[in-house]
């Protein structure tokens, strides 16, 4: 929307008005008397009426209107002004952070419980999203923090104006039921596990390991139960009822059922590689370091 008025002038309407002097409000603002004239004029012209009688120094009706939208501005502004330099101290403000589902069930609520009690006054926001989602709702203005992921093997570049922090490693793992026969080694290859028990998740699809019978000389098998979800807690239940093996990554077994155990990949381990992401900017808000401290402590004491 195109205002018919130029903020700046309001400023100069507002100091006329409270002075009742085209002199003094230059005086005040640093201009000739001339220029507040020459202000008040232009203003005058774009709205289209009289803002201000001269002889004496007063208001319209029109300018009246203008003069509280000036008030309002100043206010919000002012208001903008105080909660950013609070923010940055860790007072008062809002923090967003989005984290794709085994991240906020595992590294987030001990990070955030940290910030609260440093900085009740913030006011904390949390959004499970898709890893695609949260860097351009960075780019947006949509979060102040996020968590993101790749793999080591499949490293990815952030996009122009995000910078990433490693976080921590997250081991991809097998996952069985407790009583399957490759519960007693010690690692599992990919080529161990029969492809119709193989439960295809989103990490498997990530791998490129979505078929996963690779003997040249077999019929390729189609996995036996495709789950087509973010929220790894699903896959577990499937595994822990015993209707297959799931390929996870470690941190979605914080919270694992009963009757489900995991083995490292053999012989090449998968990591995926977890990360903090912030808009690259020269100065970060106190809040959003501290919440970046938390989630490193958190991870440290997962790791």
């Amino acid at each position: 929307m195109k205002w018919p008025f130029d903020p700046r002038h309001l400023r100069t309407l507002e100091a006329v008005s409270r002075l009742r002097s085209f002199a003094a409000a230059g005086e005040e603002l640093g201009f000739t008397q001339s220029a507040v004239s020459q202000q008040i004029a232009e203003l005058e012209r774009r709205v289209g009426t009289p803002v201000v009688t001269r002889r004496p120094v007063r208001l319209t009706e029109a300018g009246q209107v203008l003069l509280t939208t000036e008030t309002a501005i100043t206010v919000s502004m002012s208001a903008a002004a105080t909660e950013l330099a609070a923010l940055a101290d860790g007072s008062v403000g809002l923090l967003r952070l989005g984290a794709f589902i085994s991240a906020a069930t595992s590294l987030v609520p001990p990070a955030l419980a940290q910030v609260r009690a440093a900085h009740p006054g913030v006011r904390l926001v949390l959004r499970e999203m898709e890893q695609g989602e949260t860097h351009a709702a960075l780019l947006r203005g949509d979060l102040d923090l996020a968590i993101t992921f790749d793999y080591t093997h499949a490293v990815r570049t952030p996009p122009r104006g995000i910078r990433e922090d490693h976080l921590i490693d997250d081991p991809i793992l097998i996952v069985l039921p407790e009583d399957h026969p490759l519960a007693t080694r010690h690692e599992v290859g990919l080529h161990d596990v029969p492809s119709q028990e193989w439960i295809t998740t989103n990490v498997s699809l990530d791998l490129g390991v979505a078929d996963l019978d690779v003997h040249a000389e077999q019929p390729v098998i189609p996995a036996a139960l495709d789950f087509e979800g973010q929220d790894f807690r699903t896959a577990l239940s499937l595994v822990a009822t015993g209707l297959g093996v799931a390929l996870l990554p470690r941190l979605a077994l914080h919270h694992a059922p009963p009757g489900v155990t995991a083995r490292p990949v053999a012989p090449i381990p998968m990591v995926r590689r977890i990360h903090t992401a912030r808009l690259d900017t020269r100065r970060t808000p106190r809040a959003v370091q501290h919440l970046r401290t938390a989630l490193q402590q958190a991870a440290s004491a997962l790791g």
